[in-house]
């Protein structure tokens, strides 16, 4: 299953990659709005949006491309590991 994390803390990219590679899943993560993100994301199954530190242009971006590819889309106010964690074991 291919994840696309939205939002969360720079410092937190190497671990939020661990936990869904612990979890059999490939993982792309956006902390910070890039030039062509909209290109980057690609077709993910699962969307994560951590929406305490995310822009909302971030946002609007990221649920047309979810939209567009019928993406599964979750949203988290938290942006910690065991957030994370707990939402790829629920899936």
């Amino acid at each position: 299953m291919s994840v696309v994390i939205i939002g969360g803390h720079d410092r937190m990219v190497s671990q939020y990659k661990k936990i869904c590679k612990e979890h059999k899943c490939r993982a792309k993560v956006f902390t910070h709005m890039e030039a062509n993100m909209w290109n980057q994301i690609g077709s993910p199954d699962l969307m994560i949006l951590f929406t305490n530190t995310v822009s909302h242009k971030m946002v609007r971006c990221a649920l047309s491309k979810a939209e567009k590819n019928k993406a599964e889309v979750i949203r988290c106010h938290t942006s910690s590991g065991s957030a994370l964690n707990e939402i790829l074991a629920n899936m």
